[in-house]
């Protein structure tokens, strides 16, 4: 028990490492995507950093079995090199009780995954595609402020306050650019303000007191109206999210026929069993003589990793064409992954023969 602890240790300090700069590294690339996208002008800071951590949850799914395999080859691969592994194979400690060690490590961290996979990516998911909707929802009363120009590219309209009362969230001196397909609108109204249509629930943004120039795109005349009440409909996030397949809950994907949610839901459910079978390959993959650099066999690594993540998503995408039906679905994949794993631990090449010196 001793031995096996050991080995876990081996394992768990760069599993811990290397999860933590993967997820570090996968935060700070989706805030430079969205900094770059002005995501903070519309959410602001505390929504931003929501949204990046509901990202990173659903990374997580990929990111902790990345960071697992790697572990195993690192770990393992310092063993074999300093011949601590011989020493071991020397105690009476075979082949048999290092997997053991590994698996220790391994079943938990593969339920966890399940977990992320099952139920939480689809609620992270929820939340993200709802901050998205937020974050492409028109001029929300509460986050425009003064002075800078909110533009929505679906919508194709510009608003501009010089000054906004941070108690009624009234707009003072306010502009606003409208892209249509015969002509432009521009509208300069003296005060402006978010209300809710009783009757339809849509998010309304009523001018006051202004005028409306519609500027023809043909060389027809320009024409200025003057108004008390102008009111402009906006969109809502509620009506920009609809039904996502990701988001949905896995037991009504389960009751579903449809190819592309079979796929979803084998996707879910398989993740733990990918898990376990990348960490039983990186096994033998681990094996490394006294005198081999530490990275060497990374490349080597790499290519198994990336050849299998790259078929599972082939295989999901069979299944959503259906191109393979529900039986055998993804499972044929991983049942192929199980049957190379137990190969070639069968064949020895966990514990290869090393001469001692």
């Amino acid at each position: 028990m001793r031995i096996e602890r050991y080995i876990i240790a081996e394992v768990l300090k760069p599993f811990l490492a290397v999860l933590g700069i993967l997820l570090a590294l996968f935060a700070c690339f989706s805030v430079g995507r969205y900094l770059a996208a002005a995501v903070t002008e519309t959410l602001g800071i505390i929504a931003l950093a929501r949204l990046v951590l509901l990202k990173t949850m659903i990374a997580s799914e990929v990111l902790v079995p990345v960071a697992l395999y790697f572990s195993v080859i690192m770990g393992l691969g310092r063993l074999y090199r300093d011949r601590e592994i011989v020493a071991l194979r020397a105690a009476g400690v075979g082949p048999g009780a290092i997997i053991r060690a590994i698996l220790i490590l391994a079943v938990p961290v593969s339920i966890l995954v399940g977990c992320l996979s099952v139920a939480a990516r689809p609620w992270a998911y929820a939340e993200s595609y709802l901050l998205d909707a937020e974050a492409r929802a028109e001029f929300s009363p509460a986050r425009v402020q003064a002075g800078k120009f909110y533009g929505s590219e679906e919508s194709g309209r510009v608003l501009y306050a010089q000054r906004k009362d941070p108690d009624t969230l009234e707009m003072q001196e306010v502009f606003l650019f409208r892209r249509g397909a015969q002509a432009s609108t521009v509208v300069n109204a003296r005060r402006a303000e978010h209300h809710e249509n009783p009757a339809t629930g849509k998010s309304q943004l009523h001018l006051f007191e202004g005028q409306l120039y519609r500027l023809p795109r043909d060389r027809g005349a320009d024409q200025v109206t003057e108004f008390d009440d102008l009111v402009f409909n906006l969109t809502q996030p509620d009506a920009a999210i609809g039904y996502r397949r990701k988001a949905a809950a896995t037991a009504t994907l389960l009751a579903s026929a449809a190819p592309a949610e079979i796929a979803e839901w084998q996707w879910r459910l398989s993740r733990p069993l990918a898990t376990l079978l990348l960490v039983l390959v990186a096994v033998p993959l681990s094996r490394a003589t006294p005198g081999q650099g530490r990275h060497e066999r990374s490349i080597v690594a790499a290519l198994v990793f990336a050849v299998y993540y790259n078929l599972s998503g082939l295989a999901q995408s069979w299944v959503e064409q259906g191109v393979v039906g529900a039986i055998p679905g993804v499972w044929w994949l991983h049942g192929l992954m199980a049957a190379g794993v137990i190969w070639i631990l069968r064949a020895g090449t966990v514990t290869p023969r090393t001469a001692v010196s």
